[in-house]
């Protein structure tokens, strides 16, 4: 069963409770708002556009957020780029109290929203090897996902229910309301963090900035480390090629009936996330993560492509579960390794680059889904993708063996 042994820490406890709770109510913007621009443009091509508004502010500020993490205090960094995230948030629940009706304004409110994000997540995630030894780093890492991901499930169905009970417009409004208000438990969470000041290992390491050169720095370790590359460019093959995300409304509108379909289907993913963290005991037991990291993946690829196939919504989200518990995995090896292998002065930084192809990669997959779809069709798109993703991770293992190599170190404590 789940490992819970980082939530005796009381710094990483009160965290786990409010990235919990924000990330449910975050659930009902992300359901909310491809629904909303559905309605407004009936294009799937136009929600995947809501991937591109998010994926260029993550290029820009998540390089820039994870720079400033090894610079300034962490814990205030997190609450002003999650004030950024709120504001957005405000945005989205004003303009459909005023009814604007407006694809543009979407992808502008999520571009700001993606700009917090892309500040926040690279701090949030350079301060846990901070407060947890490094033998719980993935025990953390999973108790997190689990958290998240169970938001990931009820959060959606909360919102099919809204959707399958009041209209579009009234629907949209209540499920950004009820964001804003879960969104201030991240600020609590936040604000009663310890102070997490910069570290500088020793003399000789030269004092990090947040310009182009702290940037450059990161970058500059990250050329010459092999696994974390690898490790980056299949979590691109899985997200870009098999994410399916930007089907969601077309697909449960045109072979369900719309209405609560839609919560199933993004719940789906986030359902099998939480069976698998809640069997996740046996994660920090592996030593060959690289393996175990390329297996992940090509169950999610396969997973995704067979759910494309399904007539039934219960049997697709049965499939979308099964690659949902892959992705766990799979993010859990990939944030852990991350976390073991880069220094405390480059954390931050590396983290940035973690944030853009993590959450940039999912965007871009948005973008793909949705334009392929408009040329082949929703079927083909999502079942191609799959597949795709699948095999192009079994060549990248088989090419780069590297990543399979690799076991973690030994432990080190916390606060180093």
């Amino acid at each position: 069963m789940i490992d819970v042994r980082p939530l005796r820490g009381v710094a990483y406890r009160r965290m786990w409770i409010g990235n919990g709770v924000s990330y449910f109510g975050f659930q009902f913007t992300a359901v909310a708002v491809p629904v909303e621009m559905f309605a407004i443009t009936h294009s799937s091509a136009w929600v995947g556009l809501l991937g591109i508004a998010g994926l260029v502010p993550l290029l820009i500020f998540g390089l820039w957020g994870g720079a400033a993490a090894d610079v300034v205090d962490r814990r205030k960094l997190l609450l002003a780029s999650s004030t950024l995230a709120w504001l957005s948030t405000v945005g989205l629940l004003v303009q459909a109290l005023l009814g604007a009706r407006s694809g543009v304004l979407l992808l502008v409110l999520t571009a700001v929203q993606s700009a917090g994000f892309a500040i926040s997540s690279p701090t949030r995630q350079a301060i846990i090897p901070r407060i947890v030894p490094t033998a719980l780093v993935p025990a953390a890492n999973t108790l997190a996902y689990t958290t998240t991901t169970a938001g990931g499930v009820l959060g959606p169905l909360a919102a099919g229910l809204i959707f399958g009970t009041w209209s579009t417009g009234a629907g949209v409004t209540i499920a950004y309301a009820v964001d804003a208000v879960l969104f201030t438990i991240s600020f609590w969470a936040a604000y009663k963090l310890p102070p997490i000041p910069p570290v500088h290992e020793d003399g000789l390491a030269e004092k990090p900035t947040a310009g182009l050169r702290g940037i450059a720095d990161g970058l500059r370790f990250l050329a010459i480390q092999p696994v974390l590359l690898l490790s980056f460019a299949i979590d691109i093959i899985a997200m870009v090629l098999a994410m399916p995300r930007a089907l969601f409304p077309e697909i449960a509108e045109d072979r369900f009936g719309g209405g609560a379909a839609v919560g199933w289907l993004f719940a789906a993913i986030a359902i099998g996330s939480v069976v698998g963290g809640l069997t996740s005991g046996w994660i920090g037991r592996v030593r060959r993560q690289g393996v175990a990291l390329v297996v992940a993946v090509v169950v999610w690829g396969v997973a995704v492509g067979l759910a494309g196939l399904a007539s039934s919504l219960w049997l697709m989200v049965l499939l979308l579960a099964v690659g949902g518990a892959a992705d766990l995995v799979s993010a859990v090896y990939r944030q852990s390794i991350l976390q073991v292998y880069a220094p405390d002065r480059l954390r931050g930084r590396l983290q940035g680059v973690f944030t853009v192809v993590v959450a940039g990669g999912p965007r871009l997959g948005d973008l793909r889904a949705g334009a392929t779809a408009d040329v082949t069709g929703p079927v083909a798109s999502w079942v191609g993708g799959g597949f795709a993703a699948a095999g192009l991770a079994v060549v990248l293992a088989l090419a780069f063996p590297a990543l399979g190599r690799y076991r973690p170190p030994a432990d080190i404590p916390a606060n180093r």
